[in-house]
């Protein structure tokens, strides 16, 4: 990956709708430039192109991050079956307190409350878990500077 590649990359993190065309125009390069740089960049799995859904607009007023300590023997086993949950956008197995963290999206905290205790309390190998309510969204959309 060279600078071209990261200037392709950090217009479409700023707008993920740009076309090829105004992307070139941006970086002075050819359209035909672009696009291949593209397709090469999804096609190893550096960049993948997909849509943001508003969650609150959507109804989904509740969201929370959820620490989950599980038994050493099922950490794979527990996150592959909360990634199977239509609740969880993301599952992360990690070091420390927790071994296992998801993301959530649901309607309501009456929702979550039910999640928590009829969904994910019940996920063999589940030892403990720890709710953490998202309040506000100061950063919306996830960018890195590479």
């Amino acid at each position: 990956m060279d600078e071209l590649d990261r200037e392709i990359i950090a217009i479409l993190q700023s707008n993920g709708r740009a076309s090829n065309a105004r992307i070139a125009r941006r970086i002075g390069v050819s359209e035909g430039t672009v696009r291949r740089r593209l397709k090469k960049l999804i096609a190893d799995g550096v960049i993948d192109i997909v849509a943001v859904v508003d969650a609150e607009r959507l109804g989904y007023d509740t969201e929370a991050l959820v620490g989950v300590q599980v038994d050493p023997d099922k950490v794979m086993e527990v996150a592959a079956n909360l990634g199977e949950l239509p609740e969880s956008n993301w599952v992360a197995i990690t070091t420390g307190t927790y071994d296992v963290f998801m993301w959530v999206t649901l309607q309501s905290a009456d929702q979550l409350g039910a999640f928590l205790r009829e969904k994910l309390g019940i996920v063999s190998g589940v030892r403990r878990t720890e709710t953490f309510v998202r309040l506000s969204l100061p950063k919306k959309a996830a960018s890195m500077e590479i």
